[in-house]
């Protein structure tokens, strides 16, 4: 019988993948380039509520340049579900914008973010689908 106190493996997963979506909720707020970078793979696909989908340079790009600006980021409804070494989250985020060129605005929309697990590098996000709420 095994005794161990320590989390099972998919719970442990399961805070990690929270974690990132909390990393990157702040660095899309703050704009940190470094963090973006880190927590994006190369491979990265974004897609946007409007149908436009950014690759990994124009996702950071966009937050470094000012285009895109989050004075504030809420989500709700946060599931993560884990599959071998990928994460599926999906949640509500409810923002509050200031994007250059267009000035203060407000946005609700639903995200879809899929995650890869690379042991080396930990979870990157490999994929994010916007729709409008």
């Amino acid at each position: 019988m095994n005794t161990s106190t320590s989390p099972a493996p998919n719970s442990i997963a399961l805070k990690e993948v929270a974690d990132a979506v909390e990393q990157l909720r702040k660095a899309m707020i703050s704009a940190d380039g470094a963090v973006l970078e880190q927590l994006a793979s190369d491979e990265l696909s974004y897609g946007h509520s409007n149908g436009n989908i950014q690759s990994k340079q124009e996702f950071i790009s966009s937050f470094t340049s000012g285009e895109s600006v989050f004075v504030s980021i809420e989500i709700s409804g946060q599931k993560v579900q884990i599959i071998d070494n990928t994460a599926i989250v999906r949640h509500i985020l409810s923002a509050e914008t200031n994007d250059k060129g267009k000035g203060p605005g407000s946005v609700k929309i639903s995200i879809l973010l899929v995650w890869i697990n690379d042991e080396e590098q930990g979870w990157k996000l490999v994929a994010r689908q916007a729709v409008r709420v």
